[in-house]
C-alpha cells in the first residue's frame, strides 16, 4: 500500500498506539504532544514515558509541540486528545491550507460526549465539523472498536471500525489504517458507533463495581457478570436507536458487543479498575458529587471517561424518557445518592 502522511494530534496512550501501528505499517506519522517531555521522549527515547511507558515505539514515528507544523500537509488527521478539549485544539490548527481547503481526511479517536448549552450532550463527530470549515460537514471519521493502547503497540490483531456518513471518506479511512496488526471495516452509522463508544465505558464502571464485590460474595459471580453485560448492551442499544443510529448491526459487531467485552473484561481497562477502586480504595470518598469529581477528575490518577459519560447519559435518559437500570444506578451511585451494594441489589431486584 501506498505511505500516507498522518498528523495524529494528542499524545497520549492510545493516539501514542495507533500512531506507531501507523508508522510501522510504512506511514509517515507524526504526533503533536502537548507537554514537551512526551516529544522528547518519543524522538529520542522511541518511548512515551507519561502515557505509554515500557512501549517501544517505532522510529519512523516523530513527534512535536508545534501543532500547526504536525497538521500543516498531512493526508489524514486523527484527533486523540479529550472531549472537553476537541474544539479549542482544532481552532489551533484550523487555517493551515489542507485544513482550510477540506484537502485532508479528519478522523476522531476520543470518546464520550461533550456538554452543550441546550442540556443535550453533543456528539464528537458534531463538535469537530463545527470547529472546522464547512466542506467538513457530515465528512469527519470516527475510529472506534476492542483497541486497548497497550496492545495496539505491541502490534496485537485488533479491530477497528472506520465510521462516516461520507462513505468515501470512511473507506480511506479504513484503508490507511490497514496496517498489519490492524483489521479495520467501514461503517456509515456514525451515531451508532459513538454511542457504542461513550456508553460502554459506563457500563464497565459498573462491571468493575461487581467484579470488586463478586470477591467476597457468595451471591454474584461470572453468571453475574454475563447478565450485566447483556443488559448493558440493551441500555446502549435503546440510547443509540434514541439518537438516530441507523444500524442494528453496528451493536453487534466489534464496535458494540466487542467493544463492551474488552473494556469490561480487560485488565488495561480504567474504567473497569475505577469501578473496583470504587469498592476497593472508597474512591468516592474523596468527592462530594459527581460534578466534583468531574471538575477534580486529577484527583482520580486516570481518566475514567465512563464516570464523566455517566452524567450525559443520564441526561440523554430524561430528555428521551429512556429507562435505563444500570445507566441511572450508576448516576445515582457516583452522585452520593445510594451506596455501592445498593446500587448493586437495586438493579437486581429491578431485573
Amino acid at each position: 500500500m501506498e505511505a500516507k502522511t498522518v498528523g495524529i494530534i494528542g499524545g497520549g496512550a492510545w493516539g501514542t498506539a495507533l500512531g506507531t501501528a501507523l508508522a510501522r505499517g510504512g506511514h509517515n506519522v507524526e504526533v503533536w504532544a502537548l507537554e514537551d517531555d512526551v516529544a522528547e521522549s518519543i524522538n529520542c527515547e522511541h518511548e512515551n514515558k507519561r502515557y505509554l511507558p515500557g512501549y517501544k515505539l517505532s522510529e519512523n514515528m516523530t513527534a512535536s509541540t508545534d501543532i500547526k507544523k504536525v497538521a500543516t500537509g498531512k493526508e489524514f488527521i486523527i484527533m486523540a486528545s479529550p472531549s472537553l478539549y476537541l474544539a479549542s485544539t482544532i481552532k489551533r490548527f484550523v487555517d493551515v491550507p489542507n485544513i482550510a481547503d477540506g484537502s485532508s481526511v479528519v478522523a476522531a479517536l476520543t470518546k464520550g460526549f461533550v456538554p452543550s448549552d441546550d442540556g443535550m450532550p453533543r456528539f464528537i463527530l458534531q463538535t469537530m465539523e463545527d470547529a472546522l470549515p464547512e466542506s467538513y460537514k457530515n465528512a469527519t471519521v470516527y475510529v472506534a472498536g476492542p483497541s486497548h493502547a497497550e496492545e495496539v503497540a505491541k502490534g496485537k490483531i485488533t479491530g477497528l471500525i472506520a465510521a462516516s456518513e461520507h462513505h468515501r471518506n470512511a473507506i480511506r479511512m479504513r484503508d490507511v489504517l490497514r496496517v498489519p496488526g490492524l483489521m479495520v471495516y467501514a461503517s456509515f452509522d456514525t451515531i451508532g458507533v459513538q454511542v457504542c463508544a461513550a456508553v460502554k465505558n459506563v457500563i464497565a464502571v459498573v462491571y468493575g463495581i461487581l467484579d470488586a464485590l463478586a470477591e467476597d460474595s457468595e451471591i454474584f459471580g461470572d453468571n453475574t457478570e454475563s447478565l450485566l453485560m447483556a443488559a448493558g448492551l440493551n441500555e446502549i442499544q435503546k440510547i443509540g436507536f434514541a439518537m438516530g443510529a441507523t444500524h442494528p448491526q453496528t451493536f453487534t459487531s466489534i464496535s458494540g458487543v466487542g467493544d463492551l467485552d474488552v473494556t469490561c473484561k480487560s485488565k488495561f481497562g480504567r474504567n473497569r479498575r475505577f469501578g473496583q477502586d470504587v469498592i476497593k480504595t472508597d474512591m468516592l470518598s474523596r468527592f462530594k458529587d459527581l460534578d466534583d469529581l468531574i471538575a477534580n477528575v486529577n484527583k482520580v490518577g486516570y481518566l475514567p471517561e465512563g464516570a464523566i459519560a455517566c452524567k450525559y447519559v443520564q441526561a440523554i435518559s430524561q430528555i428521551k424518557n429512556l429507562k435505563l437500570p444500570i445507566c441511572n444506578a450508576l448516576y445515582r451511585l457516583l452522585n452520593k445518592e445510594m451506596s455501592p451494594k445498593e446500587c448493586v441489589m437495586e438493579l437486581i431486584t429491578k431485573h
